[in-house]
C-alpha cells in the first residue's frame, strides 16, 4: 500500500519521479529523522565542549555532525510532514542532550526536569501518531 504525505509543491503527494512513495521509503525517512535527532545532541555537546570553537577537534566533531544531521534532516522531510518532522528532530535533541547533561555533565535531576522531558516525549509521541 503506497503511503503519500502531500505538501505545498505536490498536493496529491507524488514524488519528482511521479511515483508514490512506499513504505519503506516512509521507513527509511522515519531511521533518518531519528539519526539526525541523535546527531543533533551530539552536535549539542560538541558546540560546548568546543569553547566557542576555540578548540580544533571539537570544533570539527560539531561542524560534521551538524551538517550530517541537516542533510539527513532535509532528505527524512522529503516525505515527512514538516511539522512532524522537525518537531521530533527538535524533542529528540533537546530531550538526549538534557539527559546527557543530567547523567555525564553533571546537570542538576530534578522532578520538574524529568517531568517536562516526559512532557516533550509524549508530546512528540503524539505528533507521530496524529500525522
Amino acid at each position: 500500500m503506497a503511503v503519500t504525505t502531500p505538501d505545498r509543491d505536490d498536493p496529491a503527494g507524488v514524488s519528482i519521479l511521479g511515483t508514490t512513495p512506499t513504505e519503506s521509503t516512509m521507513m527509511y525517512s522515519w531511521i533518518a529523522l531519528v539519526v539526525a535527532g541523535l546527531l543533533e545532541v551530539c552536535w549539542a555537546i560538541g558546540l560546548k565542549e568546543s569553547q566557542g570553537f576555540t578548540r580544533l577537534w571539537p570544533s570539527v566533531f560539531t561542524a560534521v555532525t551538524l551538517s550530517t544531521s541537516f542533510l539527513l534532516l532535509s532528505w527524512a522531510l522529503k516525505q515527512l510532514p514538516v511539522g512532524t518532522g522537525y518537531a521530533v528532530w527538535v524533542g529528540i535533541g533537546a530531550c538526549g542532550t538534557a539527559i546527557i547533561g543530567m547523567v555525564w555533565l553533571g546537570e542538576a535531576v530534578t522532578l520538574l526536569r524529568v517531568g517536562s522531558l516526559m512532557a516533550i516525549a509524549a508530546g512528540i509521541v503524539g505528533l507521530k501518531l496524529a500525522g
